[in-house]
Protein backbone atom coordinates (compact mmCIF):
# COMPACT_ATOMS: atom_id res chain seq x y z
CA UNK A 1 0.00 0.00 0.00
CA UNK A 2 1.03 3.95 -0.35
CA UNK A 3 0.60 6.93 0.76
CA UNK A 4 -1.44 9.79 -1.17
CA UNK A 5 1.11 12.39 -2.40
CA UNK A 6 1.08 15.79 -0.35
CA UNK A 7 0.07 18.87 -2.44
CA UNK A 8 2.21 20.07 -4.88
CA UNK A 9 3.25 23.21 -4.32
CA UNK A 10 6.74 24.04 -4.82
CA UNK A 11 8.23 23.72 -8.33
CA UNK A 12 11.71 25.39 -7.91
CA UNK A 13 12.56 23.11 -4.78
CA UNK A 14 11.19 20.04 -6.84
CA UNK A 15 13.50 20.85 -9.91
CA UNK A 16 16.65 21.46 -7.00
CA UNK A 17 16.12 18.02 -5.15
CA UNK A 18 16.03 16.16 -8.66
CA UNK A 19 19.35 18.02 -9.80
CA UNK A 20 20.57 17.02 -6.94
CA UNK A 21 19.60 13.31 -6.92
CA UNK A 22 20.56 13.34 -10.92
CA UNK A 23 23.59 14.60 -9.92
CA UNK A 24 24.37 11.64 -6.97
CA UNK A 25 23.85 8.94 -9.19
CA UNK A 26 25.62 10.36 -11.88
CA UNK A 27 28.52 10.53 -9.25
CA UNK A 28 27.84 6.51 -9.31
CA UNK A 29 28.14 5.92 -12.83
CA UNK A 30 31.49 7.93 -12.16
CA UNK A 31 32.62 5.96 -9.25
CA UNK A 32 32.03 2.85 -10.64
CA UNK A 33 33.91 3.66 -14.28
CA UNK A 34 36.89 4.48 -12.51
CA UNK A 35 36.61 1.11 -10.45
CA UNK A 36 36.36 -0.68 -13.75
CA UNK A 37 40.07 -1.47 -14.47
CA UNK A 38 41.01 -3.17 -10.90
CA UNK A 39 37.67 -4.97 -9.13
CA UNK A 40 34.62 -7.21 -11.22
CA UNK A 41 31.53 -5.83 -11.24
CA UNK A 42 30.13 -8.25 -8.73
CA UNK A 43 32.47 -7.41 -6.23
CA UNK A 44 31.12 -3.33 -6.32
CA UNK A 45 27.96 -4.37 -6.72
CA UNK A 46 28.05 -6.65 -3.39
CA UNK A 47 29.68 -4.00 -1.27
CA UNK A 48 26.97 -1.34 -2.30
CA UNK A 49 24.32 -3.23 -1.82
CA UNK A 50 25.31 -4.78 1.28
CA UNK A 51 24.90 -1.00 2.29
CA UNK A 52 21.94 -0.11 0.59
CA UNK A 53 19.75 -2.93 2.44
CA UNK A 54 19.27 -1.45 5.93
CA UNK A 55 18.76 2.01 4.15
CA UNK A 56 15.76 1.39 1.94
CA UNK A 57 14.75 -0.76 4.51
CA UNK A 58 14.44 2.28 7.08
CA UNK A 59 12.94 3.73 4.47
CA UNK A 60 10.47 1.58 3.51
CA UNK A 61 9.40 1.92 7.28
CA UNK A 62 9.38 5.66 7.44
CA UNK A 63 7.20 5.50 4.07
CA UNK A 64 4.77 2.95 5.68
CA UNK A 65 6.26 0.79 8.02
CA UNK A 66 7.85 -3.16 7.23
CA UNK A 67 4.53 -4.09 6.13
CA UNK A 68 4.94 -2.67 2.60
CA UNK A 69 8.31 -5.25 1.67
CA UNK A 70 5.76 -7.81 2.13
CA UNK A 71 2.36 -7.61 0.80
CA UNK A 72 0.52 -9.76 -2.13
CA UNK A 73 2.87 -8.21 -5.04
CA UNK A 74 6.33 -9.10 -3.07
CA UNK A 75 6.73 -11.89 -5.84
CA UNK A 76 5.67 -9.24 -9.07
CA UNK A 77 8.32 -6.93 -7.09
CA UNK A 78 11.07 -9.50 -7.22
CA UNK A 79 10.82 -10.32 -10.83
CA UNK A 80 10.67 -6.81 -11.41
CA UNK A 81 13.88 -6.37 -9.78
CA UNK A 82 15.26 -9.01 -12.24
CA UNK A 83 14.37 -6.68 -15.26
CA UNK A 84 15.63 -3.70 -13.33
CA UNK A 85 19.22 -6.24 -12.82
CA UNK A 86 19.75 -6.86 -16.79
CA UNK A 87 18.81 -3.30 -17.29
CA UNK A 88 21.51 -1.90 -14.91
CA UNK A 89 24.11 -4.62 -15.14
CA UNK A 90 24.21 -3.97 -19.26
CA UNK A 91 24.35 -0.17 -18.27
CA UNK A 92 27.53 -0.72 -16.06
CA UNK A 93 29.13 -3.29 -17.91
CA UNK A 94 29.36 -0.88 -21.02
CA UNK A 95 30.26 2.16 -18.88
CA UNK A 96 34.51 0.84 -19.07
CA UNK A 97 34.26 0.76 -23.53
CA UNK A 98 31.86 3.69 -24.18
CA UNK A 99 32.44 7.53 -23.20
CA UNK A 100 30.24 8.23 -20.21
CA UNK A 101 28.22 10.96 -22.47
CA UNK A 102 27.77 8.33 -25.05
CA UNK A 103 26.42 5.25 -22.36
CA UNK A 104 24.09 8.26 -21.12
CA UNK A 105 22.73 9.40 -24.29
CA UNK A 106 21.97 5.65 -25.50
CA UNK A 107 20.50 5.08 -22.03
CA UNK A 108 18.13 7.84 -23.17
CA UNK A 109 16.42 5.52 -25.61
CA UNK A 110 14.74 4.63 -22.47
CA UNK A 111 11.47 6.50 -22.81
CA UNK A 112 11.48 5.78 -26.42
CA UNK A 113 11.34 2.12 -25.85
CA UNK A 114 8.72 3.22 -22.83
CA UNK A 115 6.32 4.61 -25.49
CA UNK A 116 6.24 1.76 -27.77
CA UNK A 117 5.99 -0.63 -24.96
CA UNK A 118 2.75 1.22 -23.81
CA UNK A 119 0.99 1.22 -26.89
CA UNK A 120 1.81 -2.80 -27.48
CA UNK A 121 1.64 -3.75 -24.23
CA UNK A 122 -0.70 -1.44 -22.38
CA UNK A 123 -2.96 -0.55 -25.44
CA UNK A 124 -2.15 3.26 -24.39
CA UNK A 125 -3.08 5.55 -27.33
CA UNK A 126 -0.11 6.90 -28.98
CA UNK A 127 -0.48 10.13 -31.37
CA UNK A 128 1.65 10.53 -34.79
CA UNK A 129 3.53 13.06 -32.92
CA UNK A 130 4.93 11.16 -30.16
CA UNK A 131 5.21 8.24 -32.72
CA UNK A 132 7.16 10.78 -34.68
CA UNK A 133 9.27 11.82 -31.83
CA UNK A 134 9.96 8.21 -31.02
CA UNK A 135 11.44 7.72 -35.16
CA UNK A 136 13.29 10.56 -33.97
CA UNK A 137 14.89 9.42 -30.86
CA UNK A 138 15.66 6.19 -32.59
CA UNK A 139 17.63 8.10 -35.65
CA UNK A 140 19.28 10.18 -32.54
CA UNK A 141 20.59 6.20 -31.67
CA UNK A 142 21.74 5.31 -35.29
CA UNK A 143 24.05 8.38 -35.21
CA UNK A 144 25.68 7.79 -32.01
CA UNK A 145 26.12 3.56 -33.01
CA UNK A 146 27.35 4.37 -36.06
CA UNK A 147 27.09 0.87 -37.35
CA UNK A 148 29.88 0.13 -39.58
CA UNK A 149 32.22 2.73 -38.89
CA UNK A 150 35.75 1.58 -37.41
CA UNK A 151 34.88 3.22 -33.66
CA UNK A 152 31.79 1.28 -33.56
CA UNK A 153 31.72 -0.68 -30.45
CA UNK A 154 29.65 -3.70 -29.32
CA UNK A 155 28.94 -2.42 -25.90
CA UNK A 156 27.19 0.42 -27.03
CA UNK A 157 24.31 -2.79 -28.10
CA UNK A 158 24.19 -3.61 -24.18
CA UNK A 159 23.46 0.07 -23.31
CA UNK A 160 20.01 -0.11 -25.76
CA UNK A 161 19.12 -3.59 -24.15
CA UNK A 162 19.66 -1.93 -20.71
CA UNK A 163 17.20 0.77 -22.45
CA UNK A 164 14.83 -1.93 -23.41
CA UNK A 165 14.90 -4.39 -19.81
CA UNK A 166 14.10 -0.99 -18.16
CA UNK A 167 11.42 0.01 -20.08
CA UNK A 168 9.98 -3.46 -19.64
CA UNK A 169 10.21 -3.06 -15.40
CA UNK A 170 8.65 0.71 -16.48
CA UNK A 171 5.54 -0.95 -17.43
CA UNK A 172 5.84 -3.23 -14.78
CA UNK A 173 6.64 -0.25 -12.51
CA UNK A 174 2.76 1.45 -13.66
CA UNK A 175 1.00 -1.49 -12.39
CA UNK A 176 2.83 -2.11 -9.06
CA UNK A 177 2.90 1.85 -8.48
CA UNK A 178 -0.91 1.79 -7.56
CA UNK A 179 -0.36 -0.37 -4.79
CA UNK A 180 3.42 -0.49 -3.81
CA UNK A 181 5.56 2.32 -2.47
CA UNK A 182 8.59 3.56 -4.07
CA UNK A 183 11.28 2.12 -1.51
CA UNK A 184 9.99 -0.86 -1.38
CA UNK A 185 9.98 -1.49 -4.97
CA UNK A 186 13.29 -0.49 -4.01
CA UNK A 187 14.29 -2.41 -1.78
CA UNK A 188 13.27 -5.65 -3.30
CA UNK A 189 15.27 -4.38 -6.39
CA UNK A 190 18.22 -4.17 -4.51
CA UNK A 191 17.60 -7.26 -3.20
CA UNK A 192 17.89 -8.68 -5.99
CA UNK A 193 20.69 -7.03 -7.66
CA UNK A 194 22.44 -8.31 -3.99
CA UNK A 195 21.37 -11.83 -4.67
CA UNK A 196 22.41 -12.00 -8.17
CA UNK A 197 25.62 -10.16 -7.23
CA UNK A 198 26.44 -12.76 -4.77
CA UNK A 199 25.89 -15.71 -7.40
CA UNK A 200 28.40 -13.60 -9.86
CA UNK A 201 30.66 -14.11 -7.69
CA UNK A 202 30.31 -17.68 -6.26
CA UNK A 203 30.69 -18.72 -10.38
CA UNK A 204 33.40 -16.30 -11.51
CA UNK A 205 34.64 -14.19 -8.98
CA UNK A 206 38.05 -16.32 -8.82
CA UNK A 207 39.01 -14.93 -11.80
CA UNK A 208 38.69 -18.63 -14.32
CA UNK A 209 37.48 -17.09 -17.20
CA UNK A 210 38.98 -13.83 -16.92
CA UNK A 211 40.38 -11.77 -19.42
CA UNK A 212 41.20 -8.73 -20.45
CA UNK A 213 40.60 -8.37 -24.39
CA UNK A 214 37.81 -6.17 -23.90
CA UNK A 215 37.10 -3.92 -21.03
CA UNK A 216 33.42 -4.81 -20.39
CA UNK A 217 34.70 -8.66 -20.82
CA UNK A 218 37.31 -7.52 -18.08
CA UNK A 219 34.52 -5.79 -15.80
CA UNK A 220 31.93 -9.41 -15.91
CA UNK A 221 34.78 -11.63 -15.62
CA UNK A 222 38.15 -10.32 -13.72
CA UNK A 223 38.71 -11.86 -9.86
CA UNK A 224 37.58 -10.58 -6.63
CA UNK A 225 40.38 -8.46 -5.42
CA UNK A 226 40.70 -7.02 -1.71
CA UNK A 227 40.04 -3.12 -2.10
CA UNK A 228 41.99 -0.71 -0.34
CA UNK A 229 40.45 1.31 1.84
CA UNK A 230 39.13 4.22 -0.36
CA UNK A 231 38.27 1.67 -2.76
CA UNK A 232 35.82 -0.35 -0.01
CA UNK A 233 34.78 3.77 1.02
CA UNK A 234 33.90 4.08 -2.45
CA UNK A 235 32.19 1.08 -3.40
CA UNK A 236 30.05 1.29 -0.19
CA UNK A 237 29.45 5.11 -1.08
CA UNK A 238 27.39 4.06 -3.72
CA UNK A 239 24.73 2.63 -1.82
CA UNK A 240 24.76 5.35 0.58
CA UNK A 241 23.96 7.13 -2.87
CA UNK A 242 21.45 4.85 -3.70
CA UNK A 243 19.42 5.76 -0.86
CA UNK A 244 19.77 9.27 -0.30
CA UNK A 245 19.03 10.04 -4.55
CA UNK A 246 15.80 8.08 -4.03
CA UNK A 247 15.16 10.15 -1.54
CA UNK A 248 15.49 13.36 -3.61
CA UNK A 249 14.16 12.14 -6.14
CA UNK A 250 10.95 10.82 -4.25
CA UNK A 251 10.71 14.06 -2.65
CA UNK A 252 11.01 16.02 -6.23
CA UNK A 253 8.15 14.34 -7.45
CA UNK A 254 5.62 14.67 -4.41
CA UNK A 255 6.71 18.90 -3.75
CA UNK A 256 6.57 19.56 -7.66
CA UNK A 257 4.14 18.84 -10.39
CA UNK A 258 6.07 16.02 -12.36
CA UNK A 259 5.21 17.84 -15.81
CA UNK A 260 7.72 20.72 -14.41
CA UNK A 261 10.59 18.77 -13.10
CA UNK A 262 10.44 15.66 -15.33
CA UNK A 263 12.46 17.20 -18.26
CA UNK A 264 15.42 18.02 -15.63
CA UNK A 265 16.25 14.43 -16.01
CA UNK A 266 18.24 15.04 -18.62
CA UNK A 267 20.26 17.36 -16.60
CA UNK A 268 22.01 13.34 -16.17
CA UNK A 269 23.91 14.42 -19.93
CA UNK A 270 25.30 17.24 -18.08
CA UNK A 271 26.81 15.38 -15.69
CA UNK A 272 27.88 12.82 -17.93
CA UNK A 273 29.93 14.99 -20.09
CA UNK A 274 31.60 16.56 -17.64
CA UNK A 275 33.23 13.67 -15.84
CA UNK A 276 33.80 11.98 -18.79
CA UNK A 277 35.65 15.45 -19.67
CA UNK A 278 37.41 15.54 -16.63
CA UNK A 279 38.71 12.57 -15.32
CA UNK A 280 38.94 10.43 -18.80
CA UNK A 281 39.40 13.20 -20.65
CA UNK A 282 36.57 12.12 -23.19
CA UNK A 283 34.74 14.88 -25.39
CA UNK A 284 31.62 13.83 -27.85
CA UNK A 285 33.17 14.83 -31.38
CA UNK A 286 30.41 16.76 -33.87
CA UNK A 287 29.02 13.65 -35.00
CA UNK A 288 27.97 12.94 -31.18
CA UNK A 289 26.18 15.83 -30.26
CA UNK A 290 24.54 15.95 -33.04
CA UNK A 291 23.33 12.52 -31.86
CA UNK A 292 23.06 13.23 -28.44
CA UNK A 293 21.12 16.58 -29.45
CA UNK A 294 18.79 14.65 -31.54
CA UNK A 295 17.56 11.67 -28.68
CA UNK A 296 17.55 14.19 -26.19
CA UNK A 297 15.12 16.68 -28.66
CA UNK A 298 13.21 13.37 -29.41
CA UNK A 299 12.71 12.58 -25.33
CA UNK A 300 11.57 16.53 -24.63
CA UNK A 301 9.04 16.15 -27.49
CA UNK A 302 7.47 12.82 -25.92
CA UNK A 303 7.32 14.47 -22.41
CA UNK A 304 5.95 17.47 -24.05
CA UNK A 305 3.13 15.49 -26.13
CA UNK A 306 2.13 13.68 -23.02
CA UNK A 307 2.09 16.91 -20.77
CA UNK A 308 -0.79 18.07 -23.16
CA UNK A 309 -2.45 14.67 -23.39
CA UNK A 310 -2.46 14.75 -19.53
CA UNK A 311 0.03 11.64 -19.43
CA UNK A 312 2.19 10.75 -16.68
CA UNK A 313 5.88 11.27 -18.20
CA UNK A 314 7.99 8.77 -19.39
CA UNK A 315 10.18 9.26 -16.33
CA UNK A 316 6.61 8.95 -13.99
CA UNK A 317 5.08 5.86 -15.08
CA UNK A 318 2.27 5.19 -12.61
CA UNK A 319 -1.39 6.30 -11.54
CA UNK A 320 -1.57 9.76 -11.06
CA UNK A 321 -3.57 9.80 -8.05
CA UNK A 322 -0.39 7.70 -5.84
CA UNK A 323 2.94 8.37 -4.92
CA UNK A 324 4.99 9.50 -7.85
CA UNK A 325 8.29 6.96 -8.54
CA UNK A 326 10.46 8.38 -10.98
CA UNK A 327 12.66 6.27 -13.63
CA UNK A 328 15.56 6.68 -11.58
CA UNK A 329 13.96 6.60 -7.87
CA UNK A 330 13.35 3.13 -8.59
CA UNK A 331 16.21 1.60 -10.35
CA UNK A 332 19.28 3.96 -9.69
CA UNK A 333 20.93 1.61 -6.86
Amino acid sequence: MTQSAPARQDTALGILCLVAGIGLFAIQDLILKLLSGSYPLSEAMVLRGLTAMPLLALLAVRDGGLGTLFTAATGRMIARGGAMFLAYAAYYLALPALPIATTVALYFSAPLFITVLSYFWLKEQVGWRRWGAVGLGFVGVIIMLRPGASIFDWAALMVLGSGLSYGFSMILARKLGQTETAPAMAFWGNFVFLTVALLMAILFGDGRYGTETHPTLGFLFRAWAWPTALDIALMCGCGVIAALGLTLLTQAYRIADSNAVAPFEYSYMLWGVLWGWMFFAEWPDTIAWFGISTIMAAGLLVLWREKIRDIPPSFERISADQEPVSDRQEGGL
